[in-house]
């Protein structure tokens, strides 16, 4: 069961506040223990599983990826600012058709102006 939008949207939202309040836990757990020194650590790693937090887990992959450099990929995507296509004339994932269609005639709409200004040009108008 389980399988409607509205209880995919509820997990996935449950699992990023985890992400984001995780630290924040961590931190008041080991405030807690801090003030009750009679708890050992060893004896709360065995209830419960110690998640060293994001920010950290980042700071020494950066380590780890500055000594393999040579294997390195490039997935960039280029991107224009002003239109959001990449190199590939995509927009991006998040972008309804509404939007692309907004966008896509708004560049239309500058195409046309130039095609006129270069179709009066060739013809040898000057006005």
């Amino acid at each position: 069961m389980a399988k409607s939008l509205r209880s995919k949207w509820k997990r996935k939202m449950r699992a990023e506040k985890r992400k984001k309040n995780a630290p924040k836990e961590l931190s008041r757990l080991k405030s807690i223990l801090k003030v009750n020194s009679d708890v050992l650590m060893k004896d709360v790693q065995e209830i419960a599983t110690v998640v060293v937090p994001k920010y950290c887990q980042e700071t020494t992959q950066c380590m780890v990826k500055d000594e393999k450099d040579d294997m390195k990929m490039e997935t960039e995507n280029k991107r224009n600012k002003k239109s959001l296509l990449d190199q590939h004339g995509q927009y991006p994932i998040w972008m309804n058709q509404r939007q692309r269609k907004r966008l896509k005639a708004k560049r239309e709409k500058g195409r046309g102006k130039s095609r006129a200004k270069a179709a009066k040009a060739a013809k040898g108008l000057a006005w």
